[in-house]
């Protein structure tokens, strides 16, 4: 029987994934290449911006940002073109955690005009299909333009903005612009279980995996491809001088967290795997320094990082640590756990590493529990995952029963690819 690329991704739903291994052996930038490397990328804003903004030409422009749409010398993009006499900007489009990133998790600014620019800000939060069209249709613009920094896991929900607004642009007749920005994490593989549509909200809309290995350009242009019902009229700007095994340090941009709890690009490379934490009963270290390498709950001891190492997991080490968060699960409360120490990148898998951790975690204390509302099986795509750790499987049979999923998808992932 054959499938058509877009049957082909429904059709392998939460299975997935074969051929990491290889690519997960490419070796990882030293730090004399993040040096020699600064500011070699140029995003897909410095391109536009140097181009003096012809593919906006004559359009009324709204920007879909937030904090990240930044400059290498870190002036926002929105403040850069309402100054730029040659592009017609009149609207903002927010995000969650909103356009100048005052929300928590959950959370958004509203609709405000925006003091620095004077331009009207619109909440896109939660909206998607029709009322984000007439969002659309109400600010005025010909042309929407998206540029927000990614993490590289399908359930950071920046990347489902992007869908809901290509989808939207299409029912508003607008055009969509992409201004591309390098994965943080590298774009060497994808990894991880591919959504079942039957599990489908904001943190997963469609069958990609866990780890998608894709900039938010190539996502627009998979979008575009294979699961919009229709297509919108689509400019990607490709950035220059990133490579497919780049980490975030290696090409010279700043840093900007794209959310509260992603303050550094090392918080990117653990999150598509201890995100998952988010659907037990452990924090996932919400409130602390260091959110997603810190995991642990009242009444976890030593013996979770002793079951953690003993698992043999390659480039991380796991040390026993204590917290307090300040907020989220156990605020104020003293807890027990791990830290994840990544020491080779190159070696490093960081949805297999969150698998062993919720299976060594299950085995090693006897407090644990999933979320009451199955929150894992939205994170993880299907009730795979949780059925199968609840059952005794190790995390070689969790991951083995994705593989062949995971390379259907990386399949038709390879040919939205812009870098090699």
């Amino acid at each position: 029987m054959s499938l058509s690329r877009r049957g082909l991704l429904a059709a392998t739903g939460a299975a997935g994934a074969a051929g990491a291994a290889g690519a997960l052996a490419a070796a990882a930038p030293s730090a004399a290449a993040g040096r020699r490397g600064r500011f070699r990328v140029r995003t897909g804003f410095d391109r536009l911006a140097a181009d003096g903004y012809a593919l906006l030409a004559g359009q009324r422009v709204g920007v879909v940002t937030n904090p990240t749409g930044v400059t290498s010398d870190l002036r926002h993009i929105v403040d850069v073109m309402h100054a730029d006499d040659r592009v017609n900007l009149t609207a903002v489009f927010g995000p969650e955690h909103g356009f100048r990133g005052t929300a928590q998790a959950g959370g958004s600014e509203g609709r405000y005009d925006d003091p620095a620019t004077g331009l009207p800000v619109y909440d896109t939060y939660v909206k998607s299909g029709q009322p984000l069209a007439d969002v659309f249709t109400a600010s005025g613009v010909d042309t929407v333009v998206f540029d927000i920094q990614d993490a590289g896991a399908r359930f950071y929900t920046y990347i489902w903005t992007l869908y809901d607004c290509m989808a939207a642009a299409v029912l508003a007749g607008k055009r969509f612009v992409v201004l591309d920005r390098p994965n943080p994490v590298s774009g060497r593989a994808a990894l991880g279980p591919v959504l079942d549509k039957a599990f489908a909200t904001f943190v997963g809309r469609e069958p990609i995996a866990q780890a998608h290995g894709m900039t938010v350009g190539e996502l627009a242009r998979l979008f575009n491809g294979e699961f919009l019902a229709r297509p919108v009229a689509l400019e990607t700007v490709k950035m220059t001088g990133w490579r497919r095994g780049d980490f975030f340090d290696a090409t010279g941009l700043p840093w900007v967290p794209p959310s509260p709890n992603m303050p550094t690009p090392d918080t990117a490379l653990v999150y598509s795997g201890t995100c998952l934490f988010e659907g037990t009963n452990l924090s996932e270290g919400r409130g602390t320094t260091r959110p997603f390498e810190l995991l642990g709950a009242e009444g976890v001891g030593h013996g979770w990082a002793r079951a953690a190492n003993a698992a043999g997991l390659d480039g991380v080490h796991f040390r026993e640590a204590y917290f307090t968060p300040t907020f989220s699960k156990f605020q104020g409360k003293t807890v027990g756990g791990v830290q994840l120490h990544v020491h080779d990148r190159a070696a490093y898998d960081p949805v297999r590493t969150g698998i062993a951790l919720l299976v060594t975690a299950k085995k090693s204390w006897s407090g644990f529990a999933w979320r009451a509302d199955n929150w894992i099986d939205k994170l993880t795509g299907s009730t795979r995952v949780r059925t199968m750790i609840d059952a005794g499987a190790g995390a070689d049979e969790v991951v083995d029963a994705w593989r062949s999923g995971l390379a259907a998808f990386d399949s038709v992932r390879r040919e939205y690819l812009l870098y090699r």
